[in-house]
């Protein structure tokens, strides 16, 4: 048995563990990245920067750019404490190393069992760390790269200061204390200057790595909580940015494929002599599930289109495999009966005596929920391109977890993952579609057949839709009992059904094994409500359809459920939605902060008015915990004239603890109220005889720039740590829009989406 597997099964019986929990200590983050230190064109003082003698500073970065402004922000952190201009950093891509790791998204993500004593609970994140820093996954995903790097590019960059000034000091033979860093140099009192890059350029015997330094205190950051531009702009609008499709060379060949309608199909029969008699043609490849890919027939050409001409001759036909050609319906049923009083379910939070509180209740409010399964539909189709030379290879594609990618093209090809080169490149957007490695492995497959050309492999949108790993569909009861007099929720049992994307996910990109967990129920088991009763179950049904992170993962779903369970009691006791939430939350001063701002700078108290043409409109108002991050929201909704919602304003008040660029900040939960807008109001995934019925945006459609609404964003200050900030503002759209609607209709709206629910 593989120790990393021996490592993952004792998560059970860690409890002797709990000897402090969090991150491990940042001094041993800073070293470890040989090869970065043998890349360096420069001195490297650590695993982290490069001063360059060419007065260019390199940051290592071990963070997927997918359109979030990551490099920016983590440039950010380095150039504040190495007293550099941000425009001084160029990011180079870090190798795949242990010492790169994100200890923050592996332990946040611990896979906690049910009933678990809070202190095993924190012991299994504290191993967590410790096999992130062991193992090496060096992901980006769970909104957690600045705050896992919050810290350690801090010290990375004061630690290369501190040796750049003492270097300096002794070329000069002054004392250390009349050496200041400014501006990428080092300044003396006398007025002499002297650029970084001619320290690095003296030679290495000055260049000895300082260990003791101390970081700026946040009211001396000069950089750090400005609205920096953004480091990768000028080069996406001029077109100098590089994504995987844009790697071209002579000779090169271009995949199609014909995939396989159902998940588990294979393929009966096709005309592979019609194939190769398109002009062009080069191969014509069967290749059979693997990787998280689908079985599929690959055409490789020397055009695109020829490729594709080639796809179409085929004239592939499939049978499904073992799950069947099952129907949306047989899913919805099991889902259904994942509610069951007598349904098995494991109980993840149970505080009080809920049974007995609603059993002797007068007055009991219940309600079922239900949302669909969401396919991520970034901007970018998935591409991948592969260079194989028999005993190595080299491949381009934008990814969120380099080591698995690396380990499935290495798979794919019969290497080993060090003779695999992965280029991180660039990604128009991925929301944890790219977790998952099935497009390289795919790409990979067929560039074997080819040793010594390229291979080019970018997904049509339709298989990109209906080959996705979909966030899953879930069905939720919730049972709650008011106390009319104080006008409180005194119990409340939360049971959900749905099947578990640890339990998928974990053993497709990982190798690891997976169980249901706590994961499931994220969003419903850790929000700051004050009920004094309170229980969460949910029931894991499996079903057979691929699940994967998608963004905000169970939360999602989970704030959805919650939130509008809360509205809906409010409205009951006939107390204002925000006034009720307060009420639940008189020792959480976070949360009541974040909401009050929301209301004021929504005008909450005041009527909404009527929309442009004349037509009612109301406000709907939800909050969420999600990734160390508070947000509330308030949606501004009215009716069109067939009645489908129309979301005029969304005003969002978030706290992420220290805000380190407040553009991206903003960026970022415009972008999440527009993500979460079209997974409420369109996003749907539909099955039938097998296979996903959508495959396009005209059947998956997605928010457009006409429906966008006005979006308004206000951060609250702080000098906390950071939170997350990719996706805490996602969550509580569709709670918000939903209590909006049911203002205006008289009707709860319990199942999304809400046009055509």
């Amino acid at each position: 048995m593989k120790r990393r597997t021996v490592l993952w099964m004792g998560l059970g019986t860690i409890g002797a563990l709990a000897v402090g929990v969090g991150s491990m200590p940042v001094r041993q983050r800073l070293t470890g990245g040989a090869d970065a230190l043998d890349r360096a064109s420069g001195f490297a003082p650590n695993a982290w920067v490069s001063i360059n003698p060419d007065k260019s500073i390199t940051l290592f970065m071990p963070r997927a750019e997918m359109g979030q402004g990551t490099h920016t922000g983590l440039a950010m952190l380095l150039a504040e404490e190495l007293a550099c201009s941000l425009a001084d950093v160029r990011i180079e891509p870090a190798p795949i190393a242990r010492v790169y790791s994100n200890i923050a998204a592996v332990a946040g993500s611990a896979a906690t069992q049910p009933a678990q004593p809070n202190f095993v609970e924190r012991a299994t994140q504290h191993f967590m760390a410790k096999f992130a820093r062991e193992f090496g996954f060096m992901v980006t995903g769970g909104s957690s790269s600045i705050a896992d790097l919050f810290v350690v590019l801090r010290e990375a960059g004061a630690m290369a200061r501190e040796t750049l000034r003492s270097a300096a000091a002794r070329h000069w033979n002054v004392p250390l204390e009349e050496c200041v860093a400014r501006a990428a140099q080092i300044v003396h009192t006398s007025g002499k200057v002297i650029d970084y890059g001619d320290i690095v350029a003296l030679g290495p015997e000055l260049l000895e790595p300082v260990h003791e330094y101390t970081l700026k205190k946040p009211e001396a950051w000069t950089l750090i909580g400005t609205p920096a531009k953004r480091l990768e702009s000028r080069d996406k609008v001029t077109g100098r940015a590089l994504f995987a499709a844009d790697i071209h060379e002579p000779g090169m060949l271009y995949a199609e494929f014909s995939m396989s309608p159902f998940f588990d199909g294979e393929v009966e029969v096709y005309d592979e002599d019609a194939a190769r008699a398109v002009p062009g043609v080069v191969e014509v490849l069967k290749i059979a599930a693997g990787g998280g890919a689908p079985a599929a027939v690959a055409v490789l050409a020397e055009q695109r289109w020829r490729a594709q001409r080639a796809v179409g001759a085929l004239n592939a036909q499939w049978v499904a495999g073992a799950a069947g050609p099952f129907e949306q319906q047989d899913l919805d049923d099991k889902l259904l009966a994942g509610l069951r009083d007598d349904a098995p379910v494991a109980t993840y939070h149970d505080v009080g005596e809920v049974d007995a509180v609603i059993g002797n209740a007068g007055t009991v409010l219940r309600a079922d929920y239900e949302v669909p399964f969401l396919a991520h539909a970034a901007m970018e189709p998935l591409c991948c391109a592969v260079k194989f030379d028999k005993d190595r290879a080299t491949v381009w594609a934008g990814v969120q977890i380099p080591d698995v990618a690396r380990k499935a093209a290495a798979l794919a090809l019969g290497l080993e993952p060090e003779q695999v080169t992965l280029n991180a490149m660039l990604m128009g957007g991925a929301f944890g579609r790219r977790l998952d490695a099935d497009f390289v492995s795919l790409a990979a497959a067929v560039a074997r057949a080819v040793p010594g050309r390229l291979v080019q492999a970018l997904w049509r949108r339709e298989d990109d839709m209906r080959h996705d790993f979909y966030r899953p569909a879930v069905r939720a009861r919730y049972t709650g009992v008011l106390e009319l007099g104080p006008g409180l929720l005194v119990a409340l049992n939360a049971h959900s059904a749905s099947p578990s994307v640890i339990a998928q996910a974990v053993p497709r990109q990982l190798g690891l094994p997976g169980n249901p967990s706590k994961a499931d129920v994220e969003g419903a088991v850790d929000q700051g409500y004050e009920i004094a009763n309170h229980r969460v179950q949910h029931a894991h049904v499996e079903l057979p359809v691929p699940l994967g992170f998608w963004r905000s993962v169970g939360h999602s779903q989970h704030a959805f459920f919650q939130e509008s369970f809360i509205d809906e009691t409010a409205a009951t006791a006939r107390i204002d939605p925000l006034e009720f939430r307060l009420r639940h939350l008189r020792g959480q001063p976070r949360h009541r902060a974040v909401l009050e701002l929301a209301a004021s700078k929504s005008d909450w108290k005041q009527p909404p008015g009527v929309a442009r043409d004349g037509k009612p409109v109301a406000r709907g108002i939800a909050l969420h915990e999600s990734f160390g991050s508070l947000v509330a929201a308030v949606a501004e909704v009215s009716q069109g004239e067939a009645g489908e919602p129309r979301v005029h304003r969304v005003v969002v008040a978030i706290d992420c603890g220290t805000a380190i660029n407040p553009n991206l900040i903003r960026q970022q939960v415009e972008s999440s109220v527009i993500f979460g807008l079209s997974a409420a109001l369109y996003g749907r995934i539909a099955i039938k005889e097998g296979q996903v019925v959508q495959g396009n945006f005209d059947s998956y459609p997605v928010l457009r720039l006409g429906e966008t609404p006005v979006i308004d964003t206000w951060i609250v200050p702080s000098t906390l740590p950071p939170g997350g900030v990719g996706e805490p503002a996602l969550p509580p759209v569709a709670p918000a829009v939903a209590s909006a609607l049911a203002v205006l209709t008289g009707e709860r709206h319990r199942r999304l989406p809400l046009v055509g629910a």
